[in-house]
């Protein structure tokens, strides 16, 4: 890598991600079922059927993984706790799951590690999801229970706390694309799902609260949204889907408003009373992270709103099929400061890239593309954005939704059936890049 820690501001914090439901292994520490046990068993929806049973056995092998934070030079370590391990039913706890998590959490702070939380990573309890899921009200309010049990156990010695993780992919990908659980392809129960989700992280931030849990915040997804000719067509294309993907959560949890683009296809299937749920939703938070991986091509398809398709782009691309794109985070980060956050800490709370090793651990093309990242970053903060973080995805291989075990994004290798753990040149090069 070519940038290093002396590079970005004093006190800017590297940090590395991973998510419960892909590491842990869900099979153990009397963990509850999730509705993605259940999509994994539906014939075709995963690859290979495979699903996050024992994933990379971080339940057992927490202290290696935290000793691999610590080894790569990072000052923090973005976790997520698991709602079916802690309360499997979604209602009652699980002692043994909340102990975990406090074992892990003070194993981060033992090895001079920030603790950053995320409450849910999409591994709702199967038994809310046969209730309606998101689409139903009852979840934010489910989900703002959790957050005061873990608030209460954990607060006092979190560094920082989002809600939820990517609220796109789990209202809009998963209830209208159908590509996560629970599978759905319908505009109502996306609707329905678009607004629940945002609302569950306003009471699950005035929950946090009043456990006197601080430094909160909220992590959004987004992609930069290319329009795939200059036809007005297919810049309406755009427009729609960055109101679908990129501003109507981050517009919500600022403003308290959703935009008016995607209204005017959406509002039919918002759950009665919406309105009355915005000031809530845009509860104040403290920091506001952004995940960002790459950009779409969109034009007009079809005559059913929102009418949008993404086609391939000319640019080199990840494993995924990802273009690869940093200049998208440039422009998106000018944006989201500009018109939402403004001075409010803007950090990545995820970048990286899937890719398959040519030899064990060599990734040359994962180094260059969080290289070229990291200088997008810096860019931005040389223009005056107030950017306070970056978290590299993932520290591990891991069980990657949909794609099961076949994406690799980990700067460290995993072997799924040895489990055991092998630094990529990535890894090595963010040891030299930090300790720089």
């Amino acid at each position: 890598m070519t940038l290093g820690r002396a590079d970005f501001p004093d006190g800017f914090v590297f940090a590395a991600a991973t998510s419960a439901y892909q590491i842990e292994g869900h099979a153990f520490g009397g963990a509850g079922r999730t509705h993605w046990d259940a999509f994994a068993e539906m014939p075709g929806r995963v690859h290979e059927g495979h699903t996050g049973a024992v994933a990379c056995d971080h339940f057992h092998r927490w202290p290696e993984d935290l000793d691999l934070v610590r080894q790569a030079g990072l000052d923090g370590y973005r976790f997520s706790t698991s709602w079916a391990r802690v309360m499997p039913d979604g209602v009652h706890v699980n002692p043994e799951g909340l102990d975990f998590y406090d074992r892990l959490v003070d194993g981060m702070l033992d090895r001079g590690l920030k603790p950053m939380a995320t409450l849910y990573h999409w591994e709702l309890p199967e038994a809310l999801s046969r209730r309606g899921g998101w689409t139903v009200r009852e979840i934010p309010e489910r989900l703002a229970d959790f957050a005061s049990i873990i608030g209460r156990r954990l607060g006092d010695r979190l560094w920082s706390t989002a809600p939820i993780n990517e609220p796109w992919c789990v209202a809009w990908l998963s209830h209208y694309e159908g590509h996560h659980a629970p599978g759905l392809q319908s505009l109502d129960a996306a609707g329905k799902a678009m607004h629940h989700v945002a609302l569950s992280h306003g009471l699950s931030v005035a929950a946090l609260r009043a456990e006197n849990v601080g430094n909160l915040g909220a992590v959004c997804n987004m992609e930069y949204p290319h329009p795939l000719t200059d036809s007005e067509q297919d810049r309406q294309a755009a427009r729609i889907y960055d109101g679908i993907y990129n501003r109507w959560f981050a517009a919500a949890m600022t403003k308290g408003q959703y935009p008016e683009e995607v209204m005017a296809g959406l509002e039919p299937y918002l759950p009665a009373g919406w309105r009355d749920d915005m000031a809530t939703i845009a509860q104040p938070i403290d920091w506001f992270g952004i995940n960002y991986y790459t950009c779409k091509r969109l034009t007009r398809g079809g005559d059913v709103w929102p009418r949008i398709v993404d086609a391939p782009g000319p640019l080199p691309k990840t494993d995924m099929g990802w273009e690869i794109y940093p200049e998208g985070l440039e422009k998106l980060l000018r944006r989201t400061a500009t018109e939402y956050t403004g001075d409010l800490p803007l950090y990545i709370t995820e970048n990286g890239m899937a890719n398959r090793d040519a030899v064990l651990g060599q990734d040359p093309e994962r180094i260059a593309y969080l290289d070229g990242h990291l200088h997008a970053v810096r860019r931005v903060i040389e223009g005056g954005v107030p950017m306070k973080g970056y978290t590299f995805w993932s520290l591990l291989d891991n069980y990657e939704w949909a794609f099961g075990y076949d994406k690799r994004f980990g700067l460290v290798h995993v072997d799924f059936e040895t489990q055991l753990r092998t630094p990529r040149a990535s890894f090595h090069a963010l040891v030299r890049a930090l300790a720089a």
